[in-house]
């Protein structure tokens, strides 16, 4: 051979001396034989790594299982080895060298998708790969392979430089390769070059920041020995979600090209890489993976610079077994957090799935549905409406609806009140005086006119019209509410059955309203008509104001100089004026303070009125009359009949079909975890 072989001979046996030495992977190991005066390379079966590959097989294929499943897509994160590094900075000829094949190379972005890699050791001496996107499975071989990845890259992302999220899978059996499952994220750059699109920094940090965001991820960060680590992007991503740095190995090419220093940068580890460093010499040119493996034993061996850093952080042998380690560690770590995640997620699926309605397929089905929605409405109306049982909202003192109609109605009543005090006290008497001037005629003197007191009073009543007709509206707007709240509630999903109940609740609420308009206005008009109680409150209260008539009296005798009195119900009045009018005025006194007595019953009236009113309006609506307008309306031309609730929403029907594929799923994703847990206690 010549001397470069005899240099990789001297590498090899030297490595081969040392106890610590890892075994060859990439391609079938080797130890070198001689035969005659050529050196042969004749393969050896790699025990220690063997050994690795039988315990964490079966984890890595159960974790592959589940990443197929797409497990993800119900936010259960998988451990997962992410490589990252800026572009060019060699990540593709790393995964060569841990895969033995050759992949895409060019200037630019070569990856443009996430590229999960899966590494299987094979005991053929044939590899098998293929390639996994779309659905479907595309086979090559490993002089076509770097084509093949083009091409279905170009698939999902687009020819050109464009970016995809959507991942392709490349799997690897190949006799001697190390069982890792690596995900190969784009070169970050920062100046889109070459056709790249503009926003194509913003893209690849969003692709790397969610593959390496979760605690799961393993973060293999690919640094060029001829740069400073503290200036590569990969190096700051990883900061931002790793600060400790205690998931993250970094993988040091180029190691040939820039020795001096690098020994110092791997040790001194100003950057935080908790998981350490691995320095490489990547395949140059031709070289075969064996030639590549040699030259880079020899390089860290004889190298005066680089034999100096620890033979354990150097060589992509010592960078599979790494990887190895660690991935089985992670799984192992959390594999029994995903057991509990999937059981979690899959029961909370059920749960929700069973909560939703029966997928209705006959129109007895149907119609059993109608009156049971019916039925749970109008029970959770009679409730909150007349029972003053509200468990169904607890939470919401919207819906705790007879506390708020006592709410409106003691407003309703403080309204009235202060819309019917007289506030004036410079005019005291003065309307009365104008009134009974007014309603004067020929008779006996000192008769209270009973036109006179009706005109009065149909003035007061008048002046607070207004105040029953608001209540009415905001009392109805309110139970309208409350009303669509309960039947949203209860038809949610039946779109149909719900816009039918919506609209007839809002046609018989009108109507009610209305009623209560007319209702309102009846009782406005009757108040207005006639001066009518047989409360003994209006004679009480009417004793109790005239007992303060000599008080008023005194004040108005001619000689007296006294413009201010007090009376109770008033306060302080001022009746200086009232000299002026010594033929009417105690006249005048007398029925004002009939006016007042016989107000405070026409108040409570118009209060007490209203409420009875309103029980017997919401409990005919509740009892009665909501159920024959809903049934009506459904039935009805604008309903479109029973038949109409079989046709289930396309909202409904969406999540219905989310559900069961969730459902399906994480089952499937149970079996694949429940038979690896099995597997590792019966080995226990």
């Amino acid at each position: 051979m010549g001397s470069k072989n005899t240099h990789s001979k001297t590498g090899l046996q030297q490595k081969e001396g040392n106890a610590k030495a890892p075994m060859a992977f990439d391609a079938q190991p080797l130890a070198l034989v001689a035969e005659e005066e050529t050196t042969v390379l004749v393969p050896v079966h790699p025990p220690l790594m063997f050994s690795l590959n039988e315990r964490i097989r079966p984890l890595l294929d159960a974790v592959d299982k589940l990443r197929h499943l797409k497990v993800a897509q119900e936010g259960i994160q998988l451990p997962t080895i992410v490589v990252v590094g800026d572009q060019s900075a060699g990540k593709s000829s790393v995964l060569e060298s841990l895969a033995g094949i050759s992949l895409p190379r060019g200037q630019g972005i070569c990856t443009r998708v996430p590229l999960i890699m899966r590494l299987q050791h094979h005991p053929h001496t044939q590899p098998e790969l293929h390639l996994e996107y779309h659905g479907k499975t595309v086979p090559s071989d490993e002089t076509h392979i770097a084509e093949a990845i083009v091409s279905a890259t170009d698939e999902i992302a687009g020819n050109g430089k464009g970016i995809s999220n959507t991942p392709l899978t490349l799997v690897v059996k190949k006799r001697g390769v190390p069982d890792l499952t690596m995900v190969d994220l784009p070169g970050i750059t920062r100046v889109p070059v070459h056709g790249q699109p503009e926003d194509v920094y913003e893209q690849i940090s969003g692709i790397i920041m969610e593959y390496i965001k979760p605690e799961e991820s393993i973060i293999l960060n690919v640094l060029s020995a001829t740069v400073d680590f503290p200036t590569c992007e990969s190096i700051r991503m990883s900061q931002r979600v790793d600060k400790t740095g205690e998931r993250t190995l970094a993988v040091v090419t180029k190691s040939d090209k820039a020795p001096e220093g690098l020994l110092e940068k791997v040790t001194a580890d100003d950057v935080n890489i908790g998981l350490g460093y691995v320095c490489v010499r990547n395949r140059i040119g031709d070289e075969s993976n064996e030639e590549a493996r040699a030259e880079e034993a020899g390089l860290f061996q004889t190298h005066p610079l680089l034999s100096k850093i620890d033979e354990s952080m150097v060589g992509v042998p010592i960078l599979a077994q790494k990887l190895v380690q660690i991935q089985a560690t992670i799984i192992s770590r959390c594999l029994p957090d995903i057991v509990r995640k999937i059981n979690e997620k899959l029961n909370a699926s059920i749960s929700e799935l069973s909560k939703m309605p029966q997928n209705l397929s006959s129109v007895a089905e149907a119609m059993t549905a109608f009156m049971r929605i019916i039925g749970l409405s109008k029970e959770s109306l009679k409730k909150i409406l007349l029972r003053g049982e509200f468990d169904e909202y607890a939470d919401e003192k919207h819906m705790h609806c007879t506390a708020r109609l006592v709410e409106m109605l003691n407003q309703y009543s403080d309204e009235l009140q202060k819309s019917a005090e007289d506030k004036s006290t410079d005019n005291f008497l003065l309307e009365e005086i104008r009134v009974l001037n007014e309603s004067k005629g020929i008779g006996l003197p000192n008769f209270l006119p009973r036109t006179a007191f009706l005109m009065i009073l149909q003035k007061k009543v008048k002046e607070i019209s207004k105040t029953p007709v608001d209540f009415i509206a905001k009392v109805w707007d309110y139970i309208l509410q409350v009303v669509i709240s309960v039947f949203t509630n209860h038809c949610d999903s039946y779109p149909q059955l719900q816009a039918s109940t919506i609209r007839a609740a809002r046609n018989l609420l009108e109507k009610m309203k209305q009623k209560s308009f007319d209702h309102v206005m009846e009782i406005v008009e009757m108040e207005k008509l006639a001066d009518y109680t047989c409360s003994p409150e209006y004679t009480s209260e009417w004793g109790k104001l005239m007992a303060q008539q000599k008080v008023f009296t005194e004040a108005m005798n001619i000689h007296s100089k006294i413009s201010k009195i007090s009376i109770e119900g008033f306060g302080v009045i001022e009746v200086g004026h009232l000299r002026d009018y010594p033929s009417v005025r105690e006249q005048a006194f007398d029925m004002k303070m009939r006016i007042t007595a016989y107000w405070k019953v026409v108040l409570k009236r118009f209060v007490d009125s209203m409420a009875l009113h309103l029980l017997l309006s919401v409990q005919n609506l509740v009892n009665r009359d909501m159920e024959i307008e809903v049934v009506n309306e459904f039935m009805g031309s604008h309903g479109g009949g029973i038949e109409r609730i079989l046709e289930e929403s396309p909202a409904v029907a969406k999540k219905r079909e989310r559900l069961n594929k969730s459902i399906m799923l994480l089952k499937d994703s149970k079996d694949v975890v429940a038979e690896i847990m099995d597997r590792i206690t019966v080995e226990d």
